[in-house]
């Protein structure tokens, strides 16, 4: 797989997306969660820990111009909500069009990213 594949910029999008302030994580999309509760029983004790890149969906522009990223972010309590999402969408955004440049990608691409919003996790001892 190339540095510019899909396996790739997912990892570089949520990356991203985790560095930015007032993200707690990101959400699994359904067809990951079915995929880990359709698995075969794990054997050992450990809980089974999604990969952040679970949270990103990375596809072609259906014109062959670019990517489109969906980000799937849960987000800390305390942070506004509109500022945390387009904050990500600047990360993400700068970071997977940042890569594709150092990847030897010459053509100009468009790079869209969508960022949804969860839920808001709770801080530890709240209730």
């Amino acid at each position: 797989m190339t540095a510019t594949g899909t396996p790739t910029l997912l990892g570089v999008a949520a990356e991203a997306a985790l560095a930015g302030p007032g993200v707690a994580g990101l959400q699994p999309r359904l067809a990951h969660c079915l995929a880990a509760a359709a698995a075969p029983t794990r054997t050992d004790t450990a809980p089974h820990r999604m990969p952040p890149e679970a949270g990103i969906r990375a596809d072609r522009a259906p014109d062959g111009s670019g990517w489109r990223i969906e980000v799937r972010c849960v987000l800390a309590e305390g942070h506004r909500t509109l500022d945390t999402a387009q904050n990500v969408h600047d990360r993400v955004r700068t970071a997977v069009t940042s890569h594709l440049a150092a990847h030897g990608v010459a053509e100009p691409v468009t790079v869209t990213v969508a960022v949804t919003v969860t839920r808001i996790a709770a801080r530890p001892g709240t209730a």
